[in-house]
């Protein structure tokens, strides 16, 4: 079962990357940088968590805050297209992007939390801030796990599973799906977080059993041919 999801993952991942590579073809002889992209994506999802939070104006706000938030995280994609497509790869660009990935959901799952307290709903509160906890750990997980040089892409959930699920949550929360979208968020960031831990562990110990040293063998007899 985890293997057909990493497989459906991979997919959908290397063919969204593909699209992208063709989409920043032609930037890389302009001025635009990665971090241009990367900033103007997190400023985006600041933007849409802002508009999301002024919903009581209309609830046509949660629409228009899920668009802007779908296209910060649509900068997020490009951006690295555009350092890979024209060698524009930096150790502080990797950095800076993926810092700044948690800057911007952050913002959108405090500005839900915010629009579920005005509405009294409290459970959905601490839903929103489990799903915070949860997101952030499951970005922590992988990073340290590549820290100590192992795989930590595993798992049911990733920032674009993620993003999709917000953006989905946002464009039906009119119809009262912001509690329980939640749920869904806080049940797999939690269930990817134990996944990447395990995944960890298996590697360490499989590890551990190639470095074990063999038993010494017994020392050759030096008796004497009689």
């Amino acid at each position: 079962m985890s293997t057909l999801l990493t497989r459906i993952q991979a997919s959908y991942t290397n063919r969204a990357r593909a699209l992208a590579d063709v989409a920043v073809r032609r930037l890389g002889q302009s001025r635009i940088t990665p971090t241009a992209f990367t900033s103007a994506g997190v400023l985006l999802s600041i933007a849409g968590a802002v508009i999301v939070y002024f919903e009581y104006v209309h609830w046509g706000l949660f629409l228009v805050g899920s668009f802007v938030f779908f296209l910060g995280a649509l900068l997020d994609i490009l951006d690295g297209a555009l350092a890979r497509t024209h060698g524009l790869s930096t150790p502080f660009g990797a950095f800076f992007d993926s810092t700044v990935d948690r800057v911007g959901e952050g913002f959108m799952l405090g500005a839900i939390a915010l629009v579920l307290m005005r509405k009294g709903n409290e459970w959905g509160v601490a839903l929103a801030v489990a799903a915070l906890g949860g997101s952030f750990l499951v970005s922590y997980a992988r990073a340290r796990a590549e820290h100590l040089r192992l795989s930590g892409a595993v798992g049911l959930v990733g920032r674009t599973e993620r993003v999709a699920i917000i953006c989905l949550g946002l464009a039906f929360a009119p119809l009262g799906s912001l509690p329980w979208v939640m749920v869904v968020l806080t049940a797999t960031a939690w269930i990817t977080v134990a996944q990447r831990v395990l995944a960890v562990r298996r590697q360490l110990e499989a590890a551990d059993e190639h470095a074990q040293p063999e038993p010494p063998q017994p020392p050759e007899s030096r008796n004497p041919t009689p």
